[in-house]
């Protein structure tokens, strides 16, 4: 299973509902990137993915992009795909 990579905040609802569909798929190892606990860490994911939202989760070097894109690359069968190695 492809590393994933979740740029979070400590209060996100969106973040939590990502955590859950990708633990539905049997990811349980998900590094969580706290971009309010470092403001760098904030400017990289802008410049990474030219978005400001969290979460921003990659699957391996691949950017999904936030809650909602993770939730349609499931109900399209994808997610699978892409966690797979």
């Amino acid at each position: 299973m492809k590393p994933v990579t979740m740029y979070t905040t400590a209060v996100c609802p969106f973040c939590v509902r990502a955590k859950q569909v990708l633990n539905s798929k049997g990811v349980s190892d998900i590094k969580e990137v706290r971009i309010d606990l470092d403001p760098q860490e904030r400017d990289k994911m802008m410049s990474t993915t030219g978005r400001r939202t969290v979460p921003q989760i990659f699957i391996g070097d691949t950017h999904i992009g936030g809650c909602d894109d993770l939730v349609a690359l499931n109900q399209a069968g994808k997610l699978d795909l892409l966690l797979a190695d």
